[in-house]
């Protein structure tokens, strides 16, 4: 109802300034007689039936003015990103925050991965999951991607009860291995 409210006010409000501007553009480039802008002004002071018209616009459009300032600066109360399953005893509400984790804590206990980022996205067959990687190069890039896979869509379904359509491993990079070389003299 509100989005509504504030669609029709922006309306009525750039409806408003839109004219406004039209009127002293053709006022700036003397398209209107002086004599009709003057009677104008003249009016809004000794003409009520001018003046209260115009104090009337005046303060809606200053009050729309607060309304879109106080929404702009205003903190988002937008919604986290989750997905909602109802059950017998009502509503759980998981956020993709949360199957991120899981899935990086479950793809981490993978030997030869060292650094990792997941993202989820929610499709219509399931979780989609894409995990990011930095490999050791000590292990078979195929096998450790293919453990990898496994291990987060069987941690996932597990633990949040929601089918996981796929898994992703893009693999980044290979992690340098430190050798040091001792030096006789």
């Amino acid at each position: 109802m509100i989005k509504v409210l504030d669609r029709l006010l922006l309306f009525l409000y750039t409806l408003i300034i839109g004219i406004s501007v039209v009127f002293f553009l053709t006022a700036s480039f003397g398209w209107v007689p002086i004599e009709t802008s003057g009677n104008f002004v003249r009016n809004l002071y000794y003409e009520v039936s001018t003046a209260y018209p115009a104090i009337a616009i005046g303060l809606f459009v200053l009050l729309v003015s607060l309304r879109f300032f106080y929404v702009s600066v205003r903190r988002g109360r937008g919604q986290v990103p989750s997905i909602d399953q109802r059950t017998d005893f009502g509503d759980i509400r998981i956020s993709l925050e949360t199957v991120e984790n899981l899935a990086l804590k479950s793809a981490g206990r993978v030997r030869g991965v060292k650094d990792m980022k997941a993202k989820v996205s929610v499709t219509d067959a399931g979780l989609d999951i894409v995990i990011r990687a930095v490999v050791d190069g000590e292990s078979s890039i195929p096998d450790l991607s293919e453990e990898m896979q496994r291990s987060v869509k069987g941690h996932i379904e597990e633990i949040t009860g929601i089918p996981v359509a796929g898994v992703s491993v893009f693999v980044a990079n290979v992690m340098q291995s430190q050798t040091f070389k001792s030096r006789v003299e």
